[in-house]
């Protein structure tokens, strides 16, 4: 069904917008509310840091510059009489679209008629909080749009059972180019920082990202921090640059004056953990040192690197690890043949490979990843084209016999019920 009759449509929709992580961000949950609103549904876009959400606001606000839907953000940051204005115009229905983070999941948030959800970057939500988002409707199921760069292998998994619709975004805009991945051992490490101060000379930027914000107390183990990171670097192989630290201890607004200020140019390089997987837009970022890398996933890799390789120039993202062997790292050093010419695999491509190593979570649950409740088939090793001959199959059952009623779906009828009863769903 086409996007702009299916959020029109009495049907509920549950849609997957497949994006590479540098492909454009703002343009799909924005037009998709408008088009809710011009059918007198409201919108709720949740996103998973209040920088993302503010850059969701400014994009909307630009796009009803001349009229439009009435829209307002909502986060933690927003008190006092003002959030309340706020939680009474979505209860009456005078704000037509809700830009926020889990503060749009709060008990308190009501809905008059909520007929969209979308959820940005999907994978930073549990499943839990996408599923009370989307109940947020009073007396309605709403439209579900979920966007990210990476599916986790759960969402993958629905996909292939036919409970997402996918719409894949996979161009760059217009002069942005691939960016090239380095696996480097920490032995290494010297020719990495020269690569950066380099990147600095031309007027660039970069990220250094680690697992952990804190030294081991003990001095056990040799897992990077960024605390530590930041402090040696300052002194040592990136003297006399611009650095600055952000980590998840740091108070929220603390981060975002941090990022801000490199998003300014006011910061050269920035040592952080995994705080900054996702944020807005720095175009003249054009490194990524990832160290420790093997002990990121996958899809936390990916979007690591999709951080950079926002503007013109040609970005680099380094992988530091002792891990040669590791099916993540080669995952994203791997390339495809595309229009003639290799490329790196793409999110969905990712994907893929993680359902492979991770599993596809527990089929209906709330699990992530493991090992699925299925037991004829790995789901990784079916060839797509049984994938799809059997979802048309099912379409076309569906369409003729919705309830399975007729005697030669008997026996499909039982094994439904079973399956659903094991659930607890009937």
């Amino acid at each position: 069904m086409d996007r702009r009759a299916a959020l029109r449509a009495d049907r509920r929709a549950a849609a997957l917008a497949r994006r590479d992580s540098r492909r454009s961000r703002e343009a799909r949950p924005d037009v998709a509310a408008r088009i809710a609103a011009t059918s007198h549904a409201q919108t709720a876009l949740m996103a998973p840091t209040e920088l993302l959400a503010e850059q969701h606001a400014r994009s909307l606000a630009a796009l009803f510059a001349n009229g439009g839907p009435t829209h307002a953000l909502l986060t933690s940051s927003v008190t006092g009489d003002r959030r309340r204005e706020i939680l009474a115009g979505l209860a009456d229905g005078s704000i037509d679209v809700a830009i926020g983070t889990h503060a749009l999941v709060e008990e308190r948030v009501a809905f008059k008629g909520l007929g969209l959800a979308i959820v940005d970057e999907q994978h930073r939500f549990g499943v839990r909080q996408r599923a009370t988002f989307r109940e947020k409707g009073t007396g309605t199921d709403p439209h579900l749009l979920l966007t990210t760069a990476t599916p986790i292998p759960q969402t993958l998994n629905q996909t292939i059972y036919r409970d997402l619709d996918i719409s894949k975004i996979d161009e760059l805009p217009v002069g942005r180019k691939d960016i090239t991945t380095h696996l480097r051992t920490p032995e290494q490490i010297g020719k990495v920082w020269d690569g950066i101060r380099l990147a600095v000379e031309r007027g660039q930027q970069a990220f250094i990202v680690t697992p952990r914000i804190d030294p081991a107390e003990d001095g056990g183990d040799d897992v990077p921090s960024a605390i530590e990171t930041e402090q040696e670097l300052r002194k040592g192989e990136l003297r006399g640059l611009r650095l600055a630290l952000m980590h998840g201890r740091m108070p929220a607004r603390e981060r975002d004056s941090v990022m801000r200020r490199f998003a300014e140019r006011e910061v050269d390089v920035l040592v952080a953990t995994t705080v900054v997987e996702v944020g807005i837009d720095i175009p003249n970022a054009t490194v990524m040192v990832v160290l420790g890398a093997e002990r990121f996933g996958l899809a936390q890799l990916h979007q690591l690197r999709g951080r950079i390789g926002r503007g013109s120039e040609r970005a680099y993202c380094v992988l530091v690890s002792e891990a040669s062997d590791s099916e993540r790292l080669a995952a994203m050093t791997a390339t495809k043949e595309k229009n003639g010419r290799e490329v790196p695999l793409d999110g969905f491509d990712l994907a893929q490979r993680d359902l492979a190593i991770r599993g596809a979570g527990e089929f209906l649950g709330v699990r992530q990843s493991g090992v699925p409740e299925l037991r004829i088939v790995d789901l990784a090793d079916v060839d797509p084209t049984l994938i799809t001959e059997t979802a048309e199959e099912a379409d076309r059952i569906m369409g003729v016999d919705p309830a399975l009623a007729r005697a030669e779906h008997a026996e499909l009828s039982r094994s439904v019920d079973q399956l659903w009863r094991r659930y607890a769903l009937a």
